[in-house]
């Protein structure tokens, strides 16, 4: 998939290629050789066409002048103390290495194709300086070739993936966005394989957090607010190409087209996905405020991806999403894209063959799993209570309230309403099932209600009393409780 290069960038380069450099005085201060002088005249501030038959020509003296070989050393190596020199090299190569794929090919076979570009990703104080800048730019094009073109440099790129991971996060936790946009349009030329999207999953941290926040920003929501929006009825609407959190279209699509590439990983990607991101509650909020058909598509296709590879785990986390509703929502929008039009039909139809098996247990279950309450029907209902409190607190060796006691254990302070049904929940748990109220004392829930009672929200306190209630109805029982 071609991206129109970032416009930051491009005007960098197009400055560099303009101005004028001494050669024939580097040659005399000994920074390059004669041999050297003659190759970069013989291609510098030339036609594409003449530039191309002239390496080709004589590929492997070009390689020997970029990487070096046979005890020469590298351009970048020689003239490291000539900024100028290095940035104009960077520039040349990256033209280089996009108009002539035989010399690409010839430079990936070298024994040690990226060593010369790797120190120069620290070149630097700043992660935005010119030959940082410009050395990921070649790193990311290169690497892009290397990962689908050759099976002799795996350990080369193994060293050299991490490295220019690590400088992309950098520019990626950028509040520029131009600089933000070219972290992520580097990012997406080197996801083009198994390989590379295994390194990216391990420095998730670095390189995948700073994209999440990006999409986070996009939604004009915190990860709480999503949440409940989400989880509420709600029409599809466009929002303005400068979306709410102030993050352009362009770098929205280009993010969102990252992930979609690490989805192709679903297996390995999607339970760290949503226990990191809650990224099924995160996609379909940002599926419902989509601007345009082409992120629509995007968005469509990585939750087709993830959740047909975690089925057991994300279709349950979707419909708390309340994705299926979405789904019929979107059948109005009158999609024309072929694709993203598969996509929301098999989408549909994998939902709707879970939905059909799934019981109200099971949603509950699936929401507590979540991390996040809201007022489902299952909460208020009394009849879900009698049929289910025994087997919820049974369930997988007591799963699901070591889950509740974790959710309440947080302040939740922007989004209060959690605690309130947390402790509605324990409520309920304990006037149904009360012989087993100490198995519920034994995670800190009784302290924790108790605790709660304090809390400035009024329906925090409301539902805290009631559940501290339903203790001290037994808390001076003398006889043995009925088993039921």
């Amino acid at each position: 998939m071609s991206l129109d290069p970032p416009a930051y960038l491009v005007t960098i380069q197009a400055n560099i290629r303009t101005r004028p450099i001494s050669w024939e005085g580097a040659m005399r201060a000994k920074t390059i050789t004669e041999t050297d002088l003659q190759k970069i005249k013989s291609i510098d501030k030339v036609r594409k066409e003449e530039r191309k038959n002239r390496v080709e020509g004589d590929a492997q003296s070009f390689v020997s002048l970029l990487l070096g070989g046979n005890g020469s050393q590298s351009i970048f190596e020689a003239a490291a103390k000539r900024q100028d020199i290095v940035q104009y090299m960077l520039v040349l190569t990256e033209d280089l290495i996009n108009d002539i794929p035989a010399l690409t090919e010839a430079l990936v076979q070298h024994p040690s194709p990226f060593k010369p570009f790797l120190p120069l990703l620290k070149a630097g104080s700043n992660a935005e300086d010119t030959i940082p800048l410009l050395t990921s730019s070649v790193l990311s094009k290169f690497l892009s070739y290397a990962l689908v073109h050759s099976t002799k440099t795996t350990s080369q790129i193994d060293e050299a993936l991490p490295q220019l991971y690590n400088y992309l996060s950098a520019l990626a936790k950028s509040q520029d966005a131009g600089l933000q946009d070219i972290a992520v349009q580097e990012y997406s030329a080197v996801l083009r394989n198994k390989k590379s999207r295994q390194l990216f999953w391990e420095q998730r941290k670095e390189a995948l957090n700073p994209l999440v926040d990006i999409l986070t920003a996009a939604s004009g929501a915190t990860k709480d607010q999503i949440s409940l929006r989400s989880g509420a009825a709600g029409s599809v609407r466009s929002v303005p190409e400068g979306l709410t959190g102030g993050v352009g279209l362009q770098l929205l699509y280009h993010v969102l087209l990252v992930v979609w590439q690490l989805s192709f990983e679903g297996e390995l990607v999607g339970d760290g996905l949503q226990d990191e991101h809650d990224i099924v509650m995160l996609y379909t909020h940002l599926l419902r405020i989509s601007p345009k058909e082409k992120t629509t598509r995007l968005l469509l296709s990585t939750l087709l991806n993830l959740l047909t590879s975690n089925r057991q785990t994300l279709l349950p986390a979707a419909v708390l999403a309340r994705l299926p509703s979405l789904l019929s929502t979107l059948k109005s929008r009158h999609l024309t894209d072929d694709d993203a039009l598969e996509d929301l039909k098999s989408l549909t139809e994998l939902l709707e063959e879970y939905t059909t098996t799934q019981t109200t247990f099971d949603e509950y279950a699936a929401e507590i799993r979540s991390g996040h309450l809201r007022w489902s029907p299952p909460h208020r209902n009394p009849d879900f209570w009698r049929d289910n409190a025994r087997r919820i607190l049974d369930d997988n060796k007591g799963e699901l309230p070591r889950k509740l006691a974790e959710i309440l254990s947080q302040p939740w302070d922007n989004d209060k309403q959690v605690l309130a049904i947390g402790c509605n929940d324990v409520a309920c748990l304990v006037k149904e099932v009360p012989e087993k109220r100490y198995q519920l004392e034994k995670l800190g829930l009784k302290g924790r209600v108790m605790a709660l009672m304090q809390e400035a929200d009024e329906s925090v306190r409301w539902e805290s009393l009631r559940a501290v209630g339903e203790w001290l109805r037994y808390s001076f029982e003398t006889k043995d409780l009925p088993l039921r």
